[in-house]
């Protein structure tokens, strides 16, 4: 195929404001992945936008395998509440978490959806 560029799994962006830590949560506009590598702001990274990471999680949250989770950049977690149409859906839990617990696996899903307004 003449046109085909890459499988998409793995892209290239510029590190956001604040720059992104190794297996960060990034969010650049409607694109998620997590970050491979630690790198400052402006650099080039690049983020995995498949697959299951361990994310932090809301602590108050339980979480139920098959939760939709979303990204909570304020407070840099991810919740299963999805807000007022600012929380971009990141993926899918496939693991329980019980309350006061502060991570949760995650299946990275569909981007650039937002939670309802």
């Amino acid at each position: 195929m003449k046109n085909y560029v890459q499988s998409g799994n793995n892209i290239v962006v510029a590190a956001p404001a604040g720059g992104v830590i190794s297996g960060q949560l990034v969010v650049v506009g409607r694109l998620l992945g997590v970050a491979s590598t630690t790198q400052p702001a402006g650099a080039s990274v690049e983020i995995v936008t498949s697959g299951v990471f361990e994310l932090p999680a809301k602590p108050t949250d339980e979480i139920t395998v098959g939760d939709l989770l979303y990204w909570d950049a304020a407070n840099s977690y991810l919740t299963k509440t999805a807000g007022t149409g600012s929380k971009p859906l990141v993926g899918v839990a496939v693991s329980a978490k019980a309350a006061a617990v502060t991570t949760v696996r995650c299946k990275l899903g569909v981007h650039g959806i937002t939670g309802p307004a």
